[in-house]
């Protein structure tokens, strides 16, 4: 039986998109009226065709009945506990305590300049800081879990005092139990929930709120000739199927975000397409959460070889997944890609 996917297309911003919805020509994405769209593309591993809203009436029964079941999750009010998702996109400023992350390991290791750093996160307009004690670059290997608690633990300490929504960055749930004792807002697990059998028990004990990203492979491996039959409906089955497992586990909470993996187990091709197509995820139904920063794609397309220069394509491509309606940017270069994003608004409004 065929399989058909919904991706919203078309969208608009700010004024604009408030003067669509009012006038019934858009539907707001999330329930937020500050963004809309009013086209949609019907995908399938086949074929793909693009309608305007207006146009749904005219669809076969079976194919409507999905496209407005699709349109339904895309539409209704993301929450996450603590975060305003109605002023999109919020910024989660990377904090690796890693001495050898591919872009700025090393440089916050030290528990001084760890605060210093958060400071200036905050100060930058930094939503979120995700806090990470191991390194999840191509190529790298596993850290010892008492290795990586004793990486951030001094750091989550220091956080506890501070009025910021914290995301942890492991795979480990020892390293998880030992940081609810602490300020703890997120779960996000770069293995897609895979790396640690005891992730399910865990997420239901302490009814966390939680990303699932996804990762081909291992970071060891996931850059070696990465493949997919269709990478944008493969890895939206990935999330389906993780869905599922979620569900049969009793985690029946939606607080849940959804991060495709730019990078993890991908090439150009299907990094680029990813992030062209990036909102099918939406009709997941939940807020959608993307790591662009500094990553290889950028110097694959640009020849711009070291990560710290890479700026530029983090920002363009950050301001295009903003019209794509996604939620969560996560970012190092906090300050910049905040500034660029309030000029694009203002332009654009």
């Amino acid at each position: 039986m065929q399989k058909y996917y919904t991706r919203a297309c078309n969208f608009y911003f700010g004024k604009h998109s408030l003067q669509k919805v009012k006038k019934k020509l858009s539907l707001p994405l999330g329930g937020n009226k500050n963004i809309s769209f009013d086209t949609i593309e019907i995908i399938t591993r086949t074929s793909k065709k693009k309608l305007n809203i207006k146009q749904l009436k005219n669809l076969p029964i079976n194919i409507k009945k999905k496209v407005l079941s699709d349109l339904k999750n895309i539409c209704r009010i993301k929450k996450i506990k603590k975060l305003n998702l109605n002023n999109i996109p919020l910024l989660m400023g990377i904090l690796n305590l890693t001495p050898d992350s591919f872009s700025d390991g090393g440089k916050y290791n030290e528990i001084n300049a760890s605060k210093s750093q958060i400071k200036k996160l905050i100060r930058s307009g930094a939503n979120i800081i995700d806090v990470g004690g191991e390194s999840t670059r191509p190529g790298s290997i596993d850290v010892n879990q008492k290795n990586e608690w004793d990486r951030v633990k001094d750091t989550l300490k220091y956080l506890n005092k501070k009025k910021i929504f914290i995301s942890l960055d492991t795979r480990k749930t020892y390293v998880m139990r030992k940081a609810v004792s602490y300020k703890l807002d997120l779960i996000n697990d770069v293995s897609g929930l895979s790396y640690d059998k005891n992730i399910f028990k865990f997420l239901k004990q302490t009814n966390l709120p939680f990303v699932i990203h996804h990762m081909k492979g291992t970071p060891k491996n996931m850059q070696i000739n990465p493949s997919y039959k269709n990478v944008l409906l493969d890895i939206y089955d990935f999330f389906e199927r993780k869905l599922k497992k979620l569900r049969k586990y009793g985690i029946r909470h939606n607080q849940i975000l959804i991060d495709p993996g730019i990078g993890f187990g991908k090439n150009l091709k299907h990094n680029i397409t990813l992030i062209k197509k990036i909102s099918i995820f939406h009709s997941l139904g939940f807020p959608i959460l993307l790591g662009v920063s500094r990553k290889r794609f950028i110097r694959e397309i640009s020849g711009v070889n070291e990560s710290k220069n890479r700026l530029g394509g983090t920002l363009s491509s950050s301001i295009y997944s903003l019209m794509q309606g996604v939620q969560i940017l996560r970012v190092h270069d906090v300050n910049e890609i905040n500034q660029g994003l309030k000029v694009f608004k203002k332009i654009y409004n």
